[in-house]
């Protein structure tokens, strides 16, 4: 049975407490105690704190916010600090001297309202995060069978595909870019975790540039396959935790290829995924990989996922280097000017703000 809310007063003024008590009874329950008292076995849901020792009084409110339970202080004389006290009392509100009756009760009621609001909030995301949780593991297990089969041979089904990508787009609609990269950073392959976070923002880019849902989808589903062909290089020189050789780079540069011609094979593939598996190394100057695209040959397609590409990079740890803030990662990226697209790089900026929140897989 789940236990009554109540407000906890305690006070070294009965009648007072009493006061309060009755004018509170018709939103929620009020316990009343003296300063001598010792906490109830259940928690309140806010204190107040009517004390004139302003010792007890600082005692009192360190017992309930370490407790976590916010308070509303009613300080005696207007030299009361019980910021000086040595818990944390951030969660209490503290009333002018003096303060009466009708004044006491509104600052007690927007106290209980926040933090009945902060408490459905809280719920809220509890839920979100085990949603984005679910559709996380539902996407992880496409892109690992993905990479399994390109390695050993056997086709890759596109409706599979077709149904991780789905899954990504529900996640960060309804739950945002951010809780998607906190909940993907748990995963046990760097690799699946890269493909997971650069279609995640492949999405978010989708839905930031208004995309219709057949181009959401064809973005994602590109994004999320794009380093498809790293499935037939080396774990050596995948995993690699330090620079790579000139012979190991040659290598490791064959991936765009080889995803590009696995997929192809297939027969379920249209040309723009391709080209994004094929060319999301390529930079604007004609400095890139494989094929040293330049300019207009590069697809609007594979601009953006390239964007999503280095971004997720530069964000993510390493085993040789920590990930770099967001907005730091995007100031690097703003210099590259001869390489990126400069517009789609400023579309690009809300994505960077909203991920802003988390700094890397820990």
């Amino acid at each position: 049975m789940a236990q009554e809310s109540f407000v906890l007063i305690v006070s070294d003024r009965p009648d007072q407490a009493r006061d309060l008590a009755r004018g509170t009874v018709r939103v929620i329950a009020s316990r009343v105690v003296g300063p001598g008292a010792g906490l109830p076995d259940d928690l309140p849901l806010v204190g107040l704190i009517d004390i004139a020792d302003e010792t007890e009084a600082v005692r009192w409110l360190g017992r309930l916010n370490d407790l976590r339970v916010p308070c509303l202080y009613l300080p005696r004389t207007a030299s009361a600090h019980p910021d000086t006290a040595p818990h944390p009392l951030g969660a209490t509100r503290t009333l002018p001297t003096g303060a009466v009756r009708p004044t006491i009760l509104t600052a007690l009621f927007d106290l209980i309202d926040a933090v009945q609001q902060a408490r459905i909030n809280q719920a809220r995301l509890s839920v979100r995060a085990s949603l984005v949780q679910g559709l996380a593991g539902q996407a992880g297990l496409v892109i690992r069978g993905a990479f399994e089969a390109a390695q050993s041979g056997e086709p890759i089904r596109a409706a599979e595909v077709d149904a991780g990508t789905e899954v990504i787009l529900e996640a960060i609609s309804d739950c945002g870019i951010r809780t998607w990269l906190e909940t993907i950073s748990h995963h046990d392959s760097q690799l699946y975790q890269h493909s997971l976070s650069v279609a995640g923002y492949a999405a978010a880019f989708s839905l930031q540039l208004n995309f219709s849902r057949a181009d959401q989808m064809r973005l994602s589903k590109a994004a999320l396959l794009h380093d498809l062909g790293k499935a037939r290089i080396p774990a050596a020189i995948l995993n690699k935790p330090g620079k790579l050789t000139a012979d190991e780079m040659a290598v490791m540069r064959t991936h765009p290829d080889i995803g590009a011609d696995i997929l192809a094979a297939q027969g379920e593939f249209d040309d723009a995924m391709l080209a994004v598996v094929r060319h999301h190394h390529e930079m604007l100057d004609g400095s890139g990989y494989p094929s040293g695209l330049a300019g207009p040959s590069i697809p609007d397609l594979v601009r953006l996922v390239t964007i999503c590409d280095i971004h997720s990079a530069l964000t993510e740890r390493r085993p040789y280097r920590n990930p770099l803030p967001h907005d730091e990662a995007h100031a690097i990226m703003c210099k590259m000017s001869s390489k990126l697209d400069l517009p789609l790089l400023r579309a690009f900026a809300p994505i960077v703000l909203r991920s802003a929140g988390y700094a890397g897989a820990a």
